[in-house]
């Protein structure tokens, strides 16, 4: 993250470097691991610094999550609905298989439903992709391959559930044919298809 773009997410300069290091951490040693002192440490940034800026660990990991690099990508516009979603499930499978994000996705994942405040972490995280991934939707009502009254939140809920489910509940591999018939079976249940 660049510093106009720490700045722009309401945090200090040396938000990279604090958003690198929570990351890590998380990956590293798990939610309950993560501390703002060792953040601290690991980021070569003032605690207090740190305080200034978020009040709890949560606060920190809910930014980190939200605007670390690590776990960016950008939306896809391939110049139809299919396309589109083809590429997002393939950046969601990254995140789920990549070296250095698996770890922080799996920890999440599974600290979630015992830690109401890493909940509300991922809640934030998804929430903020799902508005990024509005326009995406948008684009394809106006093309005239999605009806207005379907619900995107249902669609990337059932495309990303299936590629959870599948590489970290089954422990298969993600294969482009699976993608293709996920994304090609939630179209068709749109009735988005021509």
């Amino acid at each position: 993250m660049s510093e106009q773009g720490a700045r722009a997410s309401g945090g200090p300069r040396q938000a990279s470097a604090i958003f690198a290091a929570t990351l890590d951490l998380l990956a590293e040693q798990g939610y309950e691991g993560l501390g703002i002192e060792s953040i601290a440490s690991r980021s070569g940034v003032n605690k207090t610094t740190i305080y200034r800026w978020w009040p709890s660990k949560d606060a920190v990991l809910a930014a980190a999550l939200v605007h670390s690099d690590l776990l960016a990508f950008a939306m896809p516009d391939t110049g139809s609905l299919r396309g589109d979603l083809l590429a997002l499930t393939r950046e969601i499978t990254q995140l789920l298989t990549g070296e250095q994000t698996a770890p922080i996705v799996a920890t999440v994942l599974a600290a979630a439903p015992r830690r109401p405040e890493l909940a509300a972490v991922a809640h934030t995280f998804f929430a903020e992709r799902l508005t990024r991934e509005q326009p995406m939707f948008q684009r394809a009502i106006e093309r005239g391959e999605l009806q207005p009254s379907v619900d995107p939140a249902m669609i990337m809920d059932l495309l990303a559930g299936a590629i959870w489910f599948r590489i970290l509940l089954r422990d298969q591999p993600m294969t482009p044919e699976y993608l293709s018939s996920a994304v090609d079976l939630v179209l068709q249940g749109t009735a988005a298809t021509r």
